[in-house]
């Protein structure tokens, strides 16, 4: 769903950019999402944010942070995991979502008052400004927020926003959530929604306040990591990988045959066929031909090279 709030850029603030040319402020336009993710050429939501299919999402399910690293760094991302999280209402399973991205900074009165001026023309009467970023979600989709770390008074849900959260994205993926660079609230009640995971940096019975919401899909950072709209949020026990999506299907695949690998390898090892030297060590070309087979009985279409 296209929304055109008319928030302060936080990209012009930092950078200094002339506002000439571009659109309202504090929303990516369509035409500047494309622009800043010119290596998706596959579909888009109407708002410009790329739709990387479910089909590609299911297959992350079981990706495990190294097993994404090795694929993001070889093409030149060196900086999208994060760690660091406490887990609200742990599921045992990966999150796994299209980025909605939401910047707040500290409340400024006259600055705020644009903003809240500029969402009642675009019909947002509620007073709490986070429930804002709720009315764009979309099944599949997984809200990063970046709240500067505040943890008192950073509360960025409580159970009831939570609920509206889980209810927005719920899609066929296994569980859906939230990421935010700040705390939550509630967390007992948060607790009874089944399937959905929250990755904060802490709780606080306190409710959001003495902040303001300066951006929606917008270009954020949470930790050492600039999280782009579209991006592919996948978890795993050390924290948290934002995948660009261009490269989520890459990381699928890399997964499938690091899965495959090693599950062909501790077989031929409980059946005593090759020793642990061999396993470990270079396959020699029959050892190679021998897991293709195995691999496509299992139904996957890649094959590992012979020398």
């Amino acid at each position: 769903m296209k929304r055109n709030f008319s928030l302060l850029l936080l990209v012009v603030l930092v950078l200094g950019l002339s506002a000439s040319g571009w659109a309202q402020l504090g929303l990516f336009s369509k035409e500047q999402l494309v622009e800043f993710t010119p290596d998706w050429n596959g579909a888009r939501f109407n708002d410009g944010r790329p739709d990387v299919p479910d089909s590609v999402l299911q297959r992350l399910k079981d990706t495990t942070a190294e097993q994404a690293w090795e694929v993001l760094l070889r093409a030149g991302y060196h900086n999208q995991f994060e760690a660091g999280w406490k887990v609200i209402n742990p599921s045992g399973q990966r999150l796994i979502g299209r980025v909605v991205t939401a910047v707040f900074m500290p409340y400024r009165p006259d600055v705020d008052s644009v903003i809240r001026a500029n969402g009642k023309k675009e019909g947002e009467t509620v007073r709490g400004e986070n429930s804002w970023i709720i009315n764009t979600l979309q099944p599949g989709d997984v809200m990063v927020v970046d709240l500067f770390g505040k943890i008192q008074d950073g509360t960025i849900i409580g159970s009831n926003l939570g609920t509206s959260v889980s209810t927005k994205e719920r899609s066929t993926l296994p569980i859906d959530g939230l990421i935010v660079d700040g705390s939550v609230r509630d967390t007992a009640e948060i607790g009874d929604i089944k399937g959905f995971e929250i990755f904060s940096r802490g709780t606080d019975p306190s409710a959001l306040r003495n902040v303001m919401l300066m951006g929606i899909n917008v270009p954020i950072r949470i930790g050492q990591v600039t999280v782009m709209p579209g991006d592919i949020a996948v978890s795993d026990p050390e924290g948290v990988t934002f995948i660009p999506p261009q490269l989520a299907e890459k990381v699928a695949d890399h997964a499938e045959m690091d899965h495959l690998i090693d599950d062909w390898g501790m077989m031929m090892l409980r059946e005593q066929k090759y020793t642990p030297g061999q396993i470990d060590g270079r396959w020699t070309n029959q050892m190679i031909e021998e897991f293709n087979s195995w691999a496509a009985s299992q139904g996957s279409k890649q094959r590992l090279k012979e020398h």
